[in-house]
């Protein structure tokens, strides 16, 4: 249905009116009209009833539309910059391209929406509410309702979703640098692609979501569930996945060692391996824990207590693992080419070769040596450990205790030692 402005404008007028409780108010009922490409900056609807008008590209920065009945309306392209939109219902609405930045959606409804036809023995055809490839920067979409929405390719840098639900919402391509998802609904989300950089996630649900090349980037996990979910192509350089517990494990870091744990027994074919590279795990506590064959590659570890940790052929090569504990831990073919570990302690530990076996479980005769290269073992405790055979070549052992470290058949080439440890050590 086509109105002309002048019109709207009455109508509007008369809403304004019924809001303020003024004689000859009537709340406006502007249900399935056709209002593309109006003006309406600043206009004051909230409470309205808009259900399945068309709106596309209409210019509604500023606009209040808080409490309105949106259900099923066309806002594709529309400028709501700024625009007030609490507790709106956005139920099947479409909204892709459209511009909701600084938008305040607090507590909308913008699930799918189901539109019950006049035949009784039909069934009722859902609709999902779709804001794909709109710019929602600085939004406050906090406590809103986004479950299943598609928010695809959409630009959320900034934007509030704290406590928000968007299980099973198309997140994918989306940019979310910098929002806050603190406690969000996440179950069953597809992320796949998308920018999270520097995002606040602790205490959200990831379970069952879909992580293909997600960038977690310097971004907060602590508590956040990670349940059914394979990390191994997401980027979390940088990210935090510790909490306070004592442990400094969070939920989710459980559920990775965990995963890793079962594709240790099952030899692959069940779990996942633990894929941390560039993760943020300084002071964690992972004693006793069997960590073999995992991905820490440049990961922060600083202070780490790994005592009797099994690292058996893990990668760590320029992790930092200044002032870390690694007493007894067992690192046998472990990689720490150019690894920090600037006084760390390692008394004890075993970084002795491992001997690769064939498929048919029988030695080949060949070893893989742990690997020391361009390591930083300055005034690091190696006293008892285990080196034989090792890769030490370029390794900086400045003020190392070697005491009773066996260095047998150990690669020193353009290692920094001198010949004072070495007479401590076994050589």
């Amino acid at each position: 249905m086509s109105m002309t402005p002048d019109q709207i404008l009455d109508i509007i007028s008369s809403h304004e009116r019924w809001l303020q409780r003024r004689s000859g108010g009537a709340r406006a009922n502007l249900s399935g009209c056709n209002l593309a490409d109006f003006n309406l900056v600043q206009v004051n609807l909230q409470s309205a009833k808009l259900s399945g008008a068309y709106m596309a590209r209409a210019i509604l920065s500023g606009a209040d539309l808080s409490y309105s009945d949106m259900f099923c309306a066309n806002l594709d392209g529309a400028d709501l910059n700024h625009a007030l939109l609490i507790r709106a219902d956005l139920r099947g609405a479409f909204m892709r391209g459209s511009n909701l930045a600084g938008a305040n959606l607090k507590e909308a409804d913008l699930r799918g929406g189901a539109l019950i036809s006049g035949n009784p023995a039909a069934p009722a055809t859902i609709i999902r509410s779709n804001i794909g490839q709109s710019d929602m920067d600085e939004a406050d979409m906090g406590g809103a309702n986004l479950s299943g929405t598609d928010l695809s390719h959409s630009s959320m840098i900034g934007a509030t979703l704290e406590k928000t639900l968007l299980c099973g919402a198309n997140l994918s391509g989306v940019n979310l640098e910098g929002a806050n998802l603190q406690g969000a609904d996440l179950s069953g989300a597809n992320l796949s692609s998308a920018r999270i950089v520097g995002a606040n996630l602790s205490g959200a649900n990831l379970s069952g979501a879909l992580i293909h090349r997600t960038m977690f980037q310097k971004s907060e996990l602590q508590g956040a569930i990670l349940e059914n979910v394979d990390l191994s192509t997401a980027d979390l350089s940088g990210a935090n996945l510790t909490s306070g517990d004592g442990r400094g494990l969070s939920r989710s870091l459980r559920d990775i060692l965990h995963e890793h744990a079962v594709w240790i027994r099952e030899q692959g074919r069940g779990g996942s391996r633990a894929q941390l590279a560039k993760t943020e795990l300084t002071g964690i506590d992972v004693s006793d824990v069997n960590l073999s064959g995992a991905d820490l590659r440049e990961a922060v570890l600083v202070s780490a207590v790994m005592r009797r940790t099994s690292l058996v052929m893990s990668d760590l090569s320029g992790s930092d693992l200044s002032g870390a504990d690694l007493r007894d831990a067992e690192l046998a073919g472990i990689n720490l080419a150019g690894a920090n570990l600037t006084g760390a302690r390692i008394a004890g530990a075993d970084l002795t070769s491992v001997e690769l076996k064939g498929p048919d479980g029988q030695p080949t005769g060949r070893l893989w040596v742990s690997n020391l290269s361009g390591a930083v073992l300055v005034n690091a405790d190696l006293t008892g450990a285990r080196l034989t055979g090792a890769n030490l070549k370029g390794a900086d052992l400045t003020g190392a205790k070697l005491a009773r470290a066996q260095l047998k058949g150990a690669d020193l080439d353009g290692a920094r030692v001198t010949a004072q440890q070495l007479a401590q050590a076994i050589v």
